[in-house]
């Protein structure tokens, strides 16, 4: 089932963020979500992801489904290894070397027995992806998830997104309509809701 926002409004101390919203994020699909910034981008998926609330409106299609996400900030354990920090939201299900093996695929060798408080942010970054794409969940929201890291690496990141989130439904915050065509992706436009 599509994710769909219906007349969704949200204000924060008065100041209105989002007003009458109606948009639909396909199912199985990757999209990205694009507009200025302080438009209310991570509002909408922080409502999809049920961490806020919105005053008004609904959401449609994420009962019952399992959501993964990176935040704009990495939210790791800092004084964990980066193996067991994505082995955390793994479960048994996933081998500590399955996860030495994804850390490989987006850069990251040096991953066990290091602190991650210790890592670059971009390294942190890619751990905070790697564990999201791991994760057993139906949806993965991903909020800049490109942010800090260089060309040659941000298209290993993302050929690495495109290639384990098929048949999934991914919403990519993102201001870089670059990004866009290089994850495949369709484009929801937040515009002004004034």
């Amino acid at each position: 089932m599509d994710i769909q926002l219906h007349n969704v409004s949200k204000s924060f101390e008065g100041k209105s963020i989002l007003k009458d919203l109606n948009i639909t994020f396909p199912e199985g699909r990757l999209s990205c979500l694009m507009g200025a910034s302080g438009i209310g981008k991570t509002t909408v998926v922080n409502i999809i992801m049920g961490l806020i609330k919105p005053d008004s409106g609904e959401v449609a299609g994420t009962k019952q489904k399992k959501v993964a996400a990176v935040f704009q900030e990495d939210r790791l354990i800092e004084h964990w290894d980066a193996v067991r920090n994505i082995g955390l939201v793994c479960g048994k299900a996933v081998t500590e070397e399955a996860i030495v093996q994804e850390l490989n695929k987006v850069g990251i060798t040096d991953c066990r027995n290091k602190a991650v408080k210790d890592f670059s942010g971009g390294m942190r970054r890619r751990v905070a992806l790697v564990r999201a794409v791991l994760a057993k969940s139906d949806i993965i929201i991903m909020d800049e998830p490109f942010k800090g890291l260089d060309e040659g690496l941000k298209d290993q990141v993302i050929e690495y997104v495109r290639e384990n989130t098929k048949g999934k439904t991914v919403i990519v915050i993102t201001h870089d309509r670059e990004e866009v065509g290089r994850l495949g992706a369709g484009l929801v436009q937040l515009e002004g809701q004034s």
